[in-house]
Parts: structure tokens; C-alpha cells; sequence
């Protein structure tokens, strides 16, 4: 089987390590690709927006399946070309994908729906936004609608602090187009979740939950990025959790895009809390997440390549069965370049440490100096480590070893991934 990955961050790395793995005769491309994925297979440089150039790019090599990993390509409409051109992918068409590309979108889906979120309200004009603060106190969440690279979203503590996001986001514009409307949130109290799920529009099969660390600092402090790093399993993913969030969330979501006419299919994103009154939507992303893919993959017991290729060629999840997944721990460490998440540095020459049995390290932000063929930054969040372990405490302790080892001027991590699972004193083995 020929597959091509859309992407070149340290989740479509991930990806293409696990499916190595499932099929060690798979031909891999990847476009643009990274240095790690081109240890893998053959990387083509083409941009994920180029979406003519990447359709030329799976006729021309007569690819099997493409698997997208960013969220960018999904919104300008990737599916639906490859679709019109009969090629296989897996992801959801331009309409499905507003489940996460419209924050808008989402909420109103699932207040329609009666899909446990917070109370909100949606804003395109800054003095409006402000008068509606009062409805809902502090701290108090504002949020770019479109896509922002998992940046935009500030937790204020105060109405003046909330106040300036507004001012931020509405009147200077600073994430954008994505920001031309936002949406004030009610804070929930609580845990984090993240919860994949793999669906056909349909059935949908959960995967190992995971956590997430967004917060750029030890101790969740500083401000928000794509994420520092992330662990599974964790135990607030209880027996009981997992179903009442597949029957009290997916399954209804799943429904009312079908009922919109924009079924989806492909890999779905529940970003929960977890809070006293059970689990609540922060948001819904339409692929797979990052760094939690980094902590997942290695985990996986079962097949990834057969569930994802039974998706993209229009077949059906209703025979297949739930993942299985390794009894052990993983700790994905993210280390970041200076400056990351404002004004990231790059070129910074990257010394990586010698390979290490429980330890994969993806790349994400690195490439090839071209004069000097040394690796060196070339985005924000440079590597993720990914330490595989009996429990999370030696998972932990393995990835942040390995993660201080990685050198290049700089570099930032946090030390502390899973601090919340490993306070709660739980050993997951």
C-alpha cells in the first residue's frame, strides 16, 4: 500500500512511525514532510495548502490513501477535491470540518443539540463584547472563532484583562482573519480531557484518552500554545467516563451533522472538561490532536492503517472493533524554540541524544541546514520526546531526561508532564 501524509509536524511523524509498524512494507510520502518522516519514507516539498499540487501529487504517484494531520487543508476543502478526483482520503470534507474551524458553528450545534458546553455568547463588535462581560463574571474564557493555531484562546482572570483580549482579537486584529469574531465563555472548573474518536459518520470507536498540557510554563502558568506536551492513560478516563461520553456527546454530535448535511467522517476531537457535573465540550477539533497523537501512537496495540484506510474508501466502522492498546504509560515531552509562542527563532543547530530503548523522539519544527546538511529549528515546537514506560512516573522521569538532553540555543520545556496525574498519586500500570 501507498499512503500520503499531509503535513510535516511531530503528529504526522507519529502517524507515520505507527504505520510503519502496522505494515513494515507500507510506501510512505509525505508532503511537505520533515527530516524524522523522510527517515521513514520519500518527503515531497509541497506546501498543505497547495491542495491542486498535492491531488497532482496522489495521481501521479498512485497513492492508495492520503491521511491529513492539520486542520488547515481540512478547512480549505482537501476532502472534497480528492473526492471529485475519486482519490482516497481520510479526513472530513470543508462543511464537517467546521466543527472545528467555527467555534461559532460548534457552540450552536451543540446548544441546538443539548450537548453538554458552557454558556456563551458569539461577538463581532468590541463594545458589544465588553457590555456582555457582565453576564458572565471572572474568570471568563474568550475565544477567537476561526482557526489560530491553538493560541487563541485567553482565560482572563479580570473584566480588564478580558477587556484587552477583546480589544486584542476584535479591533487589532492579532490572530487575524480568525479572530474577525469571538466567542465569550463561561469558565468551567475542572480536568482536561482529550478524547479521540474514529468514525465512519456513524460508528464511532473511542481511542485511549489522553491529557493534554497547554500552558507554556511549569505548573500550567504563561501563556496558552499548541501544546508542551501530553500523557495517557490517565485515570479521570474511568470505565464509566469513557461510555457516557460517547453516549452523551459523540453519538448526538455525530447525528446532528448528519442532520446539517455535513456528515462527518474521519478522526473527531473531543476537548472535554471534567468538571463536578460531569463532562462538558471545550471544543471539538476534526483531526488528530498534537501532542496527543505523539503519546498515543506509541501506545497502540492494534491496526491504525486498517480503521483509517476502511474510513477513506467510503466503508463501514460497524464490524470493527474498539483499538487495543498496550498496558503501560507514555509521557510526550515538547521542547520549543525561543521565543515560541510569540516571535519563534530558527536555525538554531539541534544536537539530538543517542537513541534509547522506551524513547521516540518525533520531529516537528527541525529541517536541514542546506549549506551544512546539520538539523537545525525550523518552526515553534521543534520535538516532542516520547518516553514508553510500566508507569507513569517512570514514563515521566524517562521522557524529561531525554527531552533535557536535546540541545540547541534556547530551547524551552516544561518538566512536568502528568504533574496532575502523578500529585493524584495514581501508578497506572
Amino acid at each position: 500500500m501507498k499512503v500520503l501524509i499531509v503535513g510535516g509536524g511531530g503528529r504526522e511523524h507519529a502517524l507515520a512511525w505507527k504505520l510503519r509498524r502496522d505494515d513494515p512494507n507500507v510506501q510512505l510520502l509525505a508532503a511537505p514532510g520533515n527530516p524524522g518522516i523522510a527517515s521513514l519514507g520519500q518527503c515531497f516539498p509541497i506546501a498543505v495548502d497547495k491542495l491542486k499540487d498535492l491531488a497532482h501529487l496522489a495521481e501521479e504517484e498512485q497513492v492508495d490513501l492520503t491521511i491529513v494531520g492539520p486542520e488547515t487543508p481540512l478547512e480549505a476543502g482537501i476532502v472534497n477535491l480528492f473526492q471529485t478526483r475519486g482519490l482516497p482520503i481520510f479526513g472530513p470534507t470543508r462543511e464537517a470540518a467546521r466543527i472545528e474551524t467555527s467555534k461559532r458553528f460548534a457552540k450552536e450545534l451543540m446548544v441546538r443539540t443539548g450537548i453538554p458546553t458552557a454558556r456563551a455568547s458569539q461577538h463581532a463588535d468590541a463594545k458589544e463584547a465588553k457590555a456582555a462581560l457582565a453576564n458572565f463574571g471572572s474568570p471568563v474564557v474568550i475565544k477567537a472563532s476561526g482557526l489560530a493555531a491553538g493560541k487563541g484562546v485567553i482565560v482572563a482572570q479580570s473584566t480588564a484583562e478580558a477587556e484587552r483580549a477583546i480589544d486584542a482579537m476584535l479591533s487589532d486584529r492579532v490572530f487575524g482573519a480568525a479572530g474577525r469574531e469571538i466567542l465569550i465563555e463561561e469558565f468551567m472548573e475542572g480536568e482536561e480531557l482529550s478524547l479521540f474518536v474514529i468514525t465512519d459518520g456513524r460508528q464511532a470507536l473511542p481511542f485511549l484518552a489522553a491529557q493534554d498540557h497547554k500552558r507554556l510554563l511549569d505548573g500550567d502558568f504563561g501563556p496558552n500554545t499548541g501544546g508542551m506536551g501530553a500523557y495517557a492513560p490517565t485515570s479521570i478516563a474511568t470505565p464509566e467516563l469513557v461510555p457516557k461520553v460517547m453516549s452523551e456527546i459523540i453519538k448526538p454530535t455525530l447525528a446532528a451533522m448528519r442532520e446539517a448535511g455535513s456528515t462527518f467522517k474521519g478522526l473527531l476531537y473531543a476537548g472535554l472538561m471534567i468538571t463536578d457535573e460531569g463532562p462538558k465540550v471545550v471544543e471539538f477539533n476534526c483531526r488528530f490532536g498534537d501532542p496527543e497523537t505523539q503519546a498515543l501512537m506509541p501506545l497502540m496495540d492494534s491496526s491504525l492503517l486498517e480503521l483509517l484506510a476502511a474510513v477513506a474508501g467510503g466503508g463501514s466502522l460497524s464490524r470493527a472493533r474498539v483499538p487495543d492498546w498496550k498496558p503501560l504509560a507514555a509521557v510526550t515531552t515538547v521542547v520549543a524554540a525561543a521565543g515560541y509562542p510569540g516571535n519563534v527563532r530558527t536555525g538554531d543547530v539541534i544536537r539530538l541524544p543517542p537513541p534509547s530503548e522506551g524513547v521516540e523522539i518525533f520531529h516537528a519544527g527541525t529541517a536541514r541546514n542546506p549549506s551544512t546538511n546539520e538539523l537545525v529549528t525550523a518552526g515553534g515546537r521543534v520535538l516532542a520526546v516520547t518516553a514508553v514506560a510500566s508507569s507513569l512516573f517512570e514514563a515521566s522521569e524517562l521522557s524529561r531526561s531525554h527531552a533535557e538532553e536535546v540541545s540547541f540555543s534556547g530551547k524551552q520545556l516544561r518538566h512536568d508532564i502528568g504533574w496532575r496525574e502523578l500529585t493524584r498519586g495514581a501508578r497506572i500500570t
